[in-house]
């Protein structure tokens, strides 16, 4: 694992070419300094603090995929408007991002890929949350057998396969169906079935999902905080 102290130059990650996907992983700390004019527009109309998370995910993401292509930061033909998913053009391959309360993750991949990040001590109640979202459509789970941890990984990898279909949480999530083994995903009203791999990563929980029926390690490739 490539690790760096923020002041650190990031290595140049075209050396890593074996690991597919790249993702890196960032702790929120205000980091706006890499963004477009246009960028800077689009976040003087949002509110502080969505300006805030828009700017330093765009910031992540561009200087991210500058050590991937070997290009300046604000020359990225990224198209990553609120709320919308990143895309890149087309030849450049697939990017995915995910934030939560104190950090961002990144994966580029060359095929379509989805990513999501959860505190693993997030506070939710995690019983109800199961019986509201996943119960129906996973019939062999039972509230005294899931923990708050299944349930957390649950919903890590079920988000990472609305980022993968680019789709809306409220409209996608009921119709996402979760299997442990083999490690699948399921939209039962579009009929997409993908395969994920989960990260436990310090304080944190990392979703991906993807096609590729071949399985593969993935790994956090750059991070700005040493552990």
């Amino acid at each position: 694992m490539l690790c760096r102290q923020p002041e650190e130059p990031l290595k140049l990650l075209n050396e890593y070419e074996y690991k597919i996907p790249k993702i890196w992983f960032y702790e929120i700390k205000g980091v706006q300094d890499v963004a477009t004019v246009e960028e800077i527009k689009t976040a003087n109309n949002l509110t502080s603090s969505r300006s805030k998370i828009f700017l330093e995910t765009r910031a992540y993401l561009r200087q991210s995929l500058s050590t991937l292509f070997d290009l300046d930061p604000l020359e990225i033909p990224i198209n990553a408007q609120p709320g919308e998913p990143p895309t890149l053009p087309s030849g450049m391959g697939n990017i995915s991002l995910s934030h939560c309360k104190d950090a961002i993750t990144i994966v580029w991949h060359k095929s379509k890929i989805g990513i999501d990040i959860e505190r693993k001590d997030r506070d939710f109640n995690h019983k109800k949350f199961a019986e509201k979202y996943f119960f129906h459509t996973n019939k062999s789970n039972h509230s005294n057998y899931l923990t708050k941890n299944m349930i957390l990984n649950q919903w890590c990898a079920v988000e990472a396969a609305i980022k993968w279909d680019h789709g809306k949480l409220a409209e996608d999530i009921n119709h996402w169906q979760f299997f442990e083994k083999p490690k699948e995903l399921i939209h039962n009203k579009k009929n997409i079935h993908l395969n994920y791999s989960q990260i436990n990563f310090h304080y944190w929980t990392i979703a991906l999902a993807y096609e590729e029926k071949t399985s593969f390690n993935p790994e956090i490739i750059c991070c700005s905080k040493n552990f």
